[in-house]
């Protein structure tokens, strides 16, 4: 637990050993924080830095170090490990807390929770390497593991859009992640301050782009002149199915598919929000 102080970890460890994985484990969380070089980091983590794991240390899985690497936004020693390690970066650490193994894509939803855009690229790109389409759909639409994680039942879809994280959304559903949290999307463009509101308003349109189908809303039912203002007559009347979606938004389905590049180099009369 490397957010502890020293004086505190010493207080709750059994042993000298363990106190000693402690230490190690913090010095390694604090190499990581200075941008240390990636070759100095792998020679800690493989010789150097232990985890108390089953009363025994054991040296830091790559999928653990990764986990750093995202806080620090260190994208040099990331890319090092997704190269090297490829899906088993990506594999859910055990817990700290209750020991078990966690579930689900812990590393994307602390990259959206970062807003490690070029760390969660790298990400995504590495999913490629997984058997099959359905493995990697199901790798980027599973949920977060234990109850008390920060996060947990949220998929890194949802996560994007309830704090507004445009670039991360963008890069998930370009990948294959199922789009959903319309209704948080909607909710976040109205509760938002003027700062944040072209942030949800990009998120909201990313998932305008990729929805198959509009799901039923009772929010529109209820408030239709509020939203129609809000989304426009084209798009309001899309998603309550009294329309064909515009057809700037059909234009840009197929060019939002082959990249998040094409979209954010499009000229701004061209952006999803002009439909509106």
């Amino acid at each position: 637990m490397p957010w502890l102080l020293s004086s505190q970890s010493e207080r709750l460890s059994s042993s000298p050993s363990e106190r000693q994985c402690e230490r190690t484990s913090f010095s390694f969380y604090c190499a990581v924080r200075e941008q240390l070089p990636v070759w100095l980091l792998e020679d800690m983590r493989s010789m150097e830095v232990f985890s108390w794991e089953d009363g025994h240390p054991r040296a830091f899985l790559p999928s653990e170090a990764l986990l750093y690497a995202l806080i620090h936004d260190h994208q040099d020693y990331a890319r090092y490990l997704l190269d090297k390690y490829s899906l088993s970066a990506l594999r859910p650490p055990r817990c700290s807390f209750c020991c078990c193994r966690s579930s689900g894509a812990q590393h994307l939803t602390m990259a959206v929770r970062y807003d490690r855009v070029s760390i969660l690229g790298m990400m995504v790109e590495t999913l490629k390497d997984c058997d099959s389409q359905s493995a990697q759909r199901d790798y980027l639409d599973s949920c977060g593991g234990c109850s008390h994680v920060a996060d947990a039942g949220k998929t890194a879809v949802q996560l994007a859009v309830e704090l507004s994280r445009p670039e991360c959304l963008l890069l998930l559903l370009v990948h294959g992640a199922p789009p959903a949290g319309l209704d948080s999307a909607l909710q976040r463009l109205v509760s938002s301050e003027e700062m944040d509101r072209r942030h949800a308003q990009r998120c909201l349109d990313f998932l305008l782009l990729f929805l198959p189908e509009p799901p039923t809303l009772r929010c529109l039912r209820d408030e239709p002149h509020r939203w129609q203002s809000l989304l426009g007559k084209e798009v309001f009347s899309w998603l309550c199915g009294l329309a064909p979606p515009p057809l700037l938004l059909q234009a840009l389905r197929c060019l939002a598919r082959s990249g998040p590049a094409q979209i954010s180099a499009l000229p701004n009369f061209l952006q999803p929000h002009s439909w509106q």
